[in-house]
């Protein structure tokens, strides 16, 4: 059914994602305005919460991207009528590059590598990194790097999101062997950069630990938080048109379906990581499991076990409630903020060893998620939320939809 045959259909987005953007800016600046402060008189917890903060968003934009590449690559109508959500999401990847420059800033606070090597005691250590940054760990060497991942990432949300608006009009050309064409070779260089990003910006706040998974430990971690906030996204939409006419519990348990998936394979990754880990049991590797294991971090560990794969993967096993979306919005609310505990978890036992929740940790990943939702939300509302012209549009645009719920 093409589109012409739904003109009744209004596809612009409702007026609560302009509320949504202006509450959103103001939260952004005035926690802004803390997380200044908190810069200006505890800077060490500052640049440590803001690389926090931008991971956890960072993972939103990237992530998808890569579920809207698989659409493209794969059809259906779970992804269509998501597809607005998750380019809304793909097109903060400027913002978000500008939104670098702290860590940039900050990197003599936040990197042993980036600091003089003569402060370190450790002898073994300070020889490793030696070696180190003649090699790979140089500050320009970062930053030129992290020029190129933003550069390819935002060429890749270019091409998706320009050939995209062109099929909001009719005659509109079918794009489809195109979006195939730039998201075959697009996953493949996600897998790389984003393996290469975390290298980079996680994985070297400790340089004398390796493990040749941990990049697609935060791949997988970036694409669940993506399918998560589209499902949220999606159920404030539902409650206005055009959303409740073209979302149906068939889309909503598809949605669901990739979320247990995701759970499952964020789960096997991780557990890979420790088995090799503590299969080898060599002084290199274990140095991120024995620092997360003590003084209060293993209870945090134990937490992300339970609450964000043991109980998920428990509900995510029921058919109805997969496909009621105000319930599963619940779960997929809970799983952002898992998230958000499993990156500090990853990223704060660098830099102390007993367990301790900052001011700056709360304060600066809400400033940037406030400025990246108001800038999300703009996107969100500047096209309509469905390609109508586009040719798989029409498993979407039915005369009849309704959704008993």
């Amino acid at each position: 059914m093409s589109a012409a045959a739904t003109p009744h259909l209004d596809l612009t987005a409702p007026e609560v994602v302009k509320k949504i953007s202006q509450r959103s800016l103001v939260i952004g600046i005035v926690f802004a305005m803390i997380a200044a402060i908190l810069a200006f008189l505890r800077p060490d917890e500052f640049y440590r919460a803001y690389l926090l903060g931008f991971m956890c968003w960072l993972g939103v934009a990237l992530g998808s991207m890569a579920i809207l590449m698989i659409r493209h690559l794969t059809g259906g109508g779970w992804g269509t009528v998501i597809r607005r959500i998750l380019g809304a999401a793909m097109r903060t990847l400027p913002l978000l590059a500008a939104l670098f420059v702290p860590v940039i800033l900050g990197i003599h606070r936040l990197y042993i590598w980036a600091q003089p090597l003569g402060n370190i005691e450790d002898k073994h250590l300070r020889e490793h990194l030696e070696k180190l940054t003649q090699t790979y760990l140089t500050v320009n060497g970062f930053i030129i790097r992290a020029i190129f991942y933003f550069a390819v990432w935002n060429l890749i949300s270019f091409l998706l999101s320009k050939w995209s608006k062109q099929t909001d009009h009719a005659g509109a050309p079918d794009n489809s062997e195109r979006f195939k064409a730039v998201s075959g070779p697009g996953l493949i260089l996600y897998g790389f950069t984003i393996s290469f990003a975390a290298i980079d910006w996680v994985m070297s706040l400790d340089p004398s630990w390796i493990s040749t998974i941990f990049g697609l430990v935060i791949l997988i971690g970036e694409v669940l938080s993506a399918m998560c906030f589209a499902v949220v996204v999606e159920r404030i939409l539902y409650d206005y048109k055009p959303m409740s006419e073209m979302l149906t519990p068939d889309f909503v348990h598809d949605h669901g379906k990739w979320m247990l998936a995701f759970t499952m394979v964020w789960a096997y990754f991780n557990f890979s990581q420790w088995l090799i880990i503590w299969a080898g049991n060599l002084p290199s590797e274990i140095t991120f499991y024995l620092t997360r294991l003590h003084g209060g971090w293993g209870s945090i560990g134990l937490i992300l076990v339970l609450f964000a794969f043991v109980i998920p993967f428990a509900m995510l096993l029921s058919r109805p409630f997969k496909r009621d979306i105000r319930r599963l919005v619940w779960l997929a609310a809970w799983m952002l903020l898992m998230r958000y505990l499993d990156l500090f978890w990853i990223i704060e036992p660098n830099f102390s060893k007993t367990f301790v929740l900052t001011l700056a940790d709360v304060v600066v990943p809400i400033a940037i998620g406030g400025i990246w939702l108001w800038y999300f939300s703009r996107n969100l509302a500047s096209l309509p939320l469905l390609p109508a012209y586009d040719p798989d549009a029409h498993e979407v645009l039915q005369p009849t939809h309704e959704m008993h719920v």
